[in-house]
């Protein structure tokens, strides 16, 4: 079945998403490896997806750990510089589908706050058809009920969704509901995918 909407994970499918690569940058790898080993970050980002106030989590956490407050907050102060940077080739891609009058949404484990800070600075966050973030849902990637609210609210049939996501677990919960996926490893590999599908054109995917 051709698909009839396209879904776009955003985090490292159209914007990077590397925390250790900035912190690397901004305090070293090792003793980046010492903090991530000590304390699970990725785990505190959730808890703000799942729609905890980014700042309150963010600073409940430096409060947590005192001995790398100044590290946690940066978490916080630079978030955008950790969010960073887009990614061009796929931003072009999400464009040439709705040139093309094919329906785009996003599917995202994202904060409420975050999100907004991200629109401000990445303008085609606001140019989907659809928008389902994860703190706005109350759940995250890869529950079982973001992909069943998705399909409630969307108007297109599971088997009709063509889904791109960076994370397998991701990948295959949508699978297991009859989603066609894309385990997006760079814009190349899913500009031939939608080329494959006859829903952009090879122009349109150079």
């Amino acid at each position: 079945m051709k698909p009839q909407a396209v879904i776009y994970d955003i985090g490292n499918v159209l914007i990077e998403w590397q925390p250790e690569r900035y912190y690397d940058r901004v305090i070293g790898e090792d003793r980046r490896r010492a903090m991530f080993s000590e304390i699970d970050l990725h785990g505190m980002n959730e808890l703000v997806d799942l729609g905890g106030h980014f700042t309150d989590t963010i600073y409940e956490w430096v409060d947590k750990y005192p001995e790398w407050a100044d590290e946690i907050r940066l978490w916080h102060d630079k978030w955008i510089e950790i969010a960073a940077p887009e990614i061009p080739q796929s931003v072009r891609l999400l464009r040439a589908l709705r040139a093309n009058g094919v329906p785009v949404f996003a599917l995202t484990n994202f904060g409420i706050q975050t999100f907004e800070q991200a629109e401000q600075v990445y303008p085609f966050l606001s140019e989907f058809d659809r928008r389902y973030i994860s703190g706005h849902m109350n759940t995250v990637k890869p529950r079982e009920d973001i992909y069943a609210q998705v399909e409630a609210d969307c108007g297109v049939e599971p088997q009709a969704l063509l889904f791109t996501d960076d994370m397998p677990k991701n990948i295959a919960a949508a699978q297991a509901r009859g989603w066609q996926t894309h385990h997006f490893k760079g814009p190349q590999g899913w500009a031939e995918r939608l080329v494959s599908d006859g829903l952009v054109t090879p122009d349109q995917a150079a």
